[in-house]
């Protein structure tokens, strides 16, 4: 598809939805906008009136009466104050609606970017994200609350002065037309130029957004590795680029404006030497009587601005609608991405937590296979030990079990069914599952843990947090378990953010549990004791452990041994010990 019509299919998609919502407000806007249209027309042909039924009229008797004009300006007055009324009506209609319009796509994106698939956000900055709920859906502000209701004046002058024009003179109204139509063929094709660089310059200021928002989360990273002025050169050349960017795209757009005016004044000075020449000049053509008043010329160079003054406004605005348009296609494009599909149709109603592997293939990508042959067989309460290199495939399997991901080959049982035969929302609400990668939310510590259960009581977040070791060190909080957290639990250490985070997966009390190297960031003192409260929350659950650690391996019903996607051993401790193969490598030399 060309791209004029992506663009004209954006603007239309976003002015249906602007009028789905809004469909009221749009009506008053567009009497209002009719009536402070018409009354500016009004303005322009008593121009001709005042001439030449007043002032010349007067200008030829000795004792002029004044009564008659001073009511008609009178009435005039009053014709203007009622459309300014309503040009200050529909403006402020237009910034409630833009406001409404932004609360409502950010509400839908948001809602959608709820149901996406966790592939969607793997292959995205999330900066990139971030700027299509700014910096995008902002554009489509600023051109709603102003170039919108543009659209509507534009179009009510430019039908009405163009009647009223070839009322008063055809030949007037034609050099007008050709004016205009040069003003149009500008305004098109400098439109068309810069329409490329508005796009890339929205994607160059969502490298910048994503680049920034990387640097901030990495700071202390950028800090130990001495990173800070390789850091600014890559910024300094990523923001280079959104000014080149910008520059190519607003220089561009900004030329619109002189140029439509220097045609504008041309056409002027046109229509004021071809208007006195046919006022002057009794001419007639195939008995068609071309002399005009001296009224009429005035009123028509009157017309003539008001004729071309929406389109040298539309020029104006030209910058705001083309980044509009663009940022419209990046918001539909959020708004549109496929959801996460969901053709499981059974209710967990009492999961026991038997997960089962039957030679399950899988690749992130169809070109690169990343697991082979997995299978696994488990019972309800074992406790399953995921240990191998980094790139084994161990988190992999892990984010099968929640179907974060869909399978190529093979089957995942859980309860003897189908795992894609179980509805998500039920499958996932079975399992509790602790990162290696802490998040913590913005609220209390209260909050936080009850993440894991939104209906429990705080009795069982306490508890919760008792049974994982987390109790004393919230209680040493200056606000115990109503301590405010933010930014991540910036005011914690590593390790007892790790501790709430197990207590949230511990309140959930599920059938299975899944820890992803959840003792990683805990020193030994401390993991003591959240593995006492491990083994407690473990009795009876079907758990997945990824672990780095003895502690949390030896005394695992299964150990399942991987390398590069593969599995090469499984069985006990002590039977993996006795092969002395890959797992005992691993264990003598302390690699676990």
């Amino acid at each position: 598809m060309p791209k004029g019509e992506v663009k004209s299919a954006t603007l239309l998609r976003m002015f249906s939805f602007v009028w789905h919502y809004y469909k009221w407000q749009m009506l008053i806007v567009l009497v209002c906008v009719l009536v402070a249209s018409l009354t500016s027309l009004v303005s322009s042909l008593f121009t001709k009136t005042l001439i030449d039924d007043y002032i010349v009229p007067l200008t030829q008797v000795d004792n002029p009466e004044y009564a008659s004009l001073a009511q008609t300006l009178f009435t005039l007055g009053l014709i203007l104050f009622f459309g300014t009324i309503c040009s200050y009506t529909y403006n402020r209609l237009m910034i409630s609606i833009s406001q409404g319009t932004m609360l409502r796509l950010r509400k839908q994106i948001f809602e959608r970017m709820q149901r996406l698939p966790i592939s969607y956000f793997d292959q995205r900055s999330h900066g990139d994200i971030m700027s299509v709920y700014t910096n995008d859906v902002d554009s489509l502000r600023q051109m709603i609350s102003t170039a919108l209701a543009q659209v509507f004046s534009s179009a009510i002058t430019i039908v009405a002065t163009f009647t009223s024009m070839v009322v008063l003179s055809i030949p007037l109204t034609l050099v007008c037309i050709l004016m205009a139509v040069i003003m149009m063929i500008a305004t098109s094709q400098l439109g068309k130029r810069s329409r490329s660089f508005f796009r890339t310059q929205q994607q160059n200021l969502a490298r910048v957004n994503g680049y920034i928002e990387e640097m901030m989360t990495g700071q202390k990273v950028v800090k130990i590795f001495c990173h800070e002025e390789q850091a600014i050169r890559d910024f300094e050349d990523i923001n280079e680029q959104l000014r080149s960017s910008a520059c190519h795209a607003n220089r561009i757009a900004n030329i619109v404006m002189p140029v439509n005016g220097g045609i504008s004044n041309f056409g002027f000075v046109l229509l004021a030497v071809v208007g006195a020449t046919l006022a002057l000049n009794q001419l007639l053509i195939i008995n068609y009587q071309l002399s005009i008043s001296l009224g009429t010329v005035v009123a028509f160079l009157q017309l003539n601005k008001n004729f071309t003054r929406p389109i040298a406004q539309v020029s104006q605005q030209i910058n705001s609608v083309l980044n509009a348009s663009v940022g419209a296609e990046r918001v539909f494009a959020l708004g549109d991405a496929e959801p996460e599909v969901d053709n499981g149709q059974t209710e967990l109603t009492e999961p026991k937590g038997d997960v089962d592997f039957k030679d399950v293939d899988f690749g992130y990508t169809d070109d690169k296979q990343v697991l082979f042959d997995i299978d696994i067989n488990t019972n309800p309460g074992q406790k399953i030990a995921f240990v191998g290199g980094t790139g084994a495939g161990k988190t992999t399997i892990i984010n099968l079990i929640n179907r974060f991901y869909e399978i190529q080959g093979g089957q995942i049982l859980y309860d003897g069914i189908p795992i894609t035969a179980i509805r998500k929302d039920s499958l996932r609400k079975s399992m509790s599952i602790v990162l290696q990668e802490t998040h913590l939310f913005t609220g209390t510590v209260l909050d936080n843990i009850r993440y894991g259960k939104l209906d429990a009581t705080d009795e069982e977040c306490i508890e919760a947090a008792r049974l994982v070791g987390a109790d004393d060190f919230i209680r040493r909080l200056a606000g115990g378990y109503h301590t405010m957290l933010s930014g991540d639990g910036g005011n914690l250490s590593q390790g007892e953010r790790q501790l709430l985070a197990i207590a949230r997966a511990a309140v959930a009390n599920p059938p299975v549990l899944i820890l992803d190297e959840a003792t990683s960031s805990i020193d030994t003192r401390t993991e003591q004791l959240v593995q006492r409260g491990m083994d407690t929350i473990m009795q009876g659950r079907t758990t997945f452990v990824i672990a780095h650690r003895l502690s949390t391996v030896r005394n695992a019903d299964q150990i399942i041994v991987l390398d590069h996607g593969r599995i090469i051993e499984q069985g006990t401790h002590d039977e993996l010990l006795q092969q002395k193969g890959k797992y005992y490598q691993l264990y003598t030399g302390n690699e676990i």
